[in-house]
């Protein structure tokens, strides 16, 4: 074994000291974030990475409306709507409730963004899509075909509650449902916008800046407050027209937006959109997202509006 003398060993030890010393100083100086925060993916590279997907089914699109293959009951399949804009857990249709006889539940009141009115539920004993399944549903009931085409009726409403404790992905390009709890959509993660009520997100019409609730059971590219549509776009509406709503319509009418809208990572021209005196808030509906991933995470409060990865540059 090499001896090493005496004031070799002094000096080594000076200058393994010097080089602990520097790199404790070069720790002290980086800023804390740095230290304490690892650097997050984009929200939106969740929409394909691997993992566990409690839902992965594909849908199909009408006028906009997602429409899914689901089982009530035991029973089925039937075919249910995916509404971002619906409170609770479910909605079933009135001939859905008479084929399976649903038993009656207590009535509740329930507003369309307009009205309030009263509202027959009934309870499901079990609802399922793919591997996702909730007992004990109380579900709003009603005839949600009476003005619907024949292609587009549905047996129910899959709403907000229904995905509230993982993160659900809505990719329009593929025609592609998940569900995940796998993964967490984070404050401080790019792409993510966040929400204080469901889903009322930032949005960007032309020079004005505004909240729109996030809603992929309107059929429509956006719904707009009269007021803010002559802010934003600087035009008038020209032609005239009713806004179908739940309990009833309103006055309002179509329009073009000029204006470039930014929701999330999308830039939308030409928009098309429903303007009203009467509508309160602005909407954006299932015709805006039609080239977008959609990811919403109700733990967290975070929204990804990600444009396709076939549309990326």
């Amino acid at each position: 074994m090499r001896r090493i003398p005496p004031h070799r060993r002094t000096v080594l030890g000076t200058r393994r000291w010097r080089s602990t010393a520097i790199a404790i100083l070069t720790l002290l100086t980086l800023p804390l974030a740095t230290l304490a925060s690892p650097v997050l993916e984009s929200a939106c590279s969740f929409a394909a990475c691997p993992g566990e997907r409690i839902i992965d089914v594909p849908f199909d699109v009408i006028d906009g409306c997602i429409h899914v293959e689901v089982q009530v009951n035991g029973s089925g399949p039937y075919r249910f709507a995916i509404d971002t804009g619906a409170s609770g857990m479910a909605r079933a249709d009135a001939r859905l409730v008479r084929q399976l006889a649903l038993p009656a539940d207590a009535s509740t009141h329930h507003s369309d963004g307009v009205q309030t009115a009263r509202a027959d539920t009934v309870r499901i004993d079990a609802l399922a899509l793919d591997g996702l399944r909730h007992s004990d549903v109380t579900a709003l009931t009603r005839d949600y075909n009476a003005r619907q085409s024949k292609d587009a009726v549905f047996d129910g409403i899959l709403a907000r509650g229904f995905f509230a404790d993982g993160v659900l992905i809505i990719d329009y390009p593929q025609r592609r449902l998940q569900f995940r709890r796998d993964i967490d959509l984070l404050p401080a993660q790019p792409d993510t916008l966040a929400y204080a009520r469901a889903f009322r997100i930032p949005v960007k019409i032309g020079a004005v800046s505004t909240e729109a609730q996030l809603d992929t059971g309107a059929n429509v590219a956006m719904v707009l407050p009269t007021a803010l549509f002559r802010q934003a776009a600087g035009t008038a509406v020209t032609t005239g027209d009713r806004l179908t709503l739940s309990h009833g319509e309103v006055d309002g009418g179509r329009a073009r937006l000029d204006a470039t809208v930014l929701i999330g990572g999308l830039a939308l021209q030409g928009l098309h959109v429903r303007v009203s005196d009467r509508y309160p808030e602005a909407v954006v509906g299932a015709h805006a997202l039609q080239e977008a991933v959609v990811l919403i995470d109700q733990r967290s409060q975070q929204v990804a509006i990600c444009p396709s990865r076939h549309h990326r540059n």
